[in-house]
């Protein structure tokens, strides 16, 4: 695939900045290393930077000839609180904290297209590299908007990126309208009656009602949403007791919520308030539901849509560009960016012959490297086709 031969040519380096990164791997707003890395590279390439956006999110802005257009393409910078399993030289020295969704390759291939850019200048206009926090979860992209990001960077259009294990190498997802579910968080808290587990009558379990409200909700979409309708309730935490003879006083669950409609998240937020206050009731016990809307959908509006995709066939191939997919569950907090000014989110297929399979959000996963150059050239070709000189 035609990679800019420049790009090409600087893989090792931009690899090594990734790997730095994995190993070093921050949560939401505590990117402070990251951060850090990331300014003084773009400060070493002539690119200028504002930083304390957000609180560890930063923009570069690199200009170049006389005319007023504008693009942003934006990378997010944290990882996940879990716990890596690789053994590779690059695993996370952070206990508990891992790159487990690529967020550093997606920081490594905005660096590498910065530095190609800075040093050829071959655009007319106005770069602006958005480099956010806190994307899993704590809505970085939405406290950068918040904080004036596009009244203080104004852009014509904002695009990004994610990497995608499920599609090969060599092919990428530019896709109009909608591409992801909404998602939601929520937390049921249930108050019991604490006492001896060897005179369970004496008491009101809450983990027994818990267990309950964990296996009624699953009925939700598998009972009372229509099957068309996709939607996806996970409860990923269930948090009680403190020894193996005493049955706790309170319990306390936690999970999210996905839908691809306004009217079944609705629905959803409705029924799950009936089924965890009449399961609490019928053992004596006592629930509440605190529901949470998180990220909307990214939408990804037609023009970038188009711009995206020409010049994603400059790099792949326009055979090797996928229009129409089924809609991915996942969140994404650059809806919030593309809520604002017209944006488009792409998808980089890193699935290769041996690497690059492991699924997000997995204790083995690592970015796959191959598709380093292919980012960056996205990236670089989408500016000097969107500011073309002349």
């Amino acid at each position: 695939m035609p990679v800019l031969n420049r790009i090409a040519d600087s893989a090792p380096e931009v690899a090594a900045w990734r790997r730095d990164i994995h190993a070093h791997p921050e949560l939401g707003f505590e990117e402070r290393r990251t951060s850090a890395l990331v300014a003084g590279k773009l400060a070493s390439w002539g690119i200028e930077v504002t930083t304390g956006i957000a609180g560890t999110g930063l923009v570069g802005t690199l200009r170049n000839g006389t005319s007023a257009r504008t693009i942003g393409i934006r990378a997010d910078m944290d990882a996940l609180p879990m716990s890596e399993a690789n053994g590779f030289e690059h695993r996370s020295t952070n206990p508990g904290v891992m790159h487990a969704c690529g967020h550093d390759g997606h920081t490594a291939m905005l660096l590498g297209a910065a530095k190609y850019l800075a040093e050829t200048g071959n655009f007319d206009g106005t770069v602006h590299f958005i480099f956010q926090p806190a994307e899993e979860g704590g809505g970085g992209g939405k406290v950068m908007v918040e904080e004036g990001l596009f009244e203080r960077f104004p852009c014509d259009a904002v695009f990004g990126a994610h990497n995608d294990p499920a599609v090969p190498v060599g092919k990428m997802v530019v896709m109009e309208g909608a591409v992801n579910a909404f998602s939601d968080r929520f937390w049921i808290r249930i108050q019991g009656l604490g006492g001896h587990a060897a005179r369970p009558h004496h008491a009101i379990d809450p983990v027994v009602v818990g267990s309950q409200i964990v296996l009624a909700l699953q009925t939700i979409v598998s009972r009372r949403i229509d099957p068309i309708d996709s939607a996806v309730i996970s409860i990923t935490q269930f948090h009680a007791g403190s020894a193996g003879n005493v049955i706790p006083p309170d319990a306390a669950l936690n999970g999210t919520v996905r839908t691809l409609k306004p009217a079944v998240q609705d629905e959803i937020e409705r029924q799950m308030n009936e089924i965890v206050r009449a399961i609490a009731t019928a053992h004596g016990a006592e629930a509440t539901l605190e529901y949470n809307r998180g990220y909307p959908q990214v939408v990804n509006a037609p023009e970038p849509t188009q711009k995206a995709a020409l010049a994603a066939a400059k790099i792949v191939g326009e055979d090797h560009i996928i229009h129409r997919t089924a809609l991915r569950m996942g969140g994404e907090d650059f809806s919030y960016m593309a809520n604002a000014v017209p944006g488009c989110f792409v998808r980089i297929g890193q699935a290769g012959k041996t690497t690059g399979k492991t699924p997000v959000h997995h204790p083995e996963y690592d970015f796959n490297d191959e598709i380093l150059p292919i980012g960056s050239s996205f990236w670089a070709t989408l500016v000097e086709q969107e500011l073309a000189r002349g």
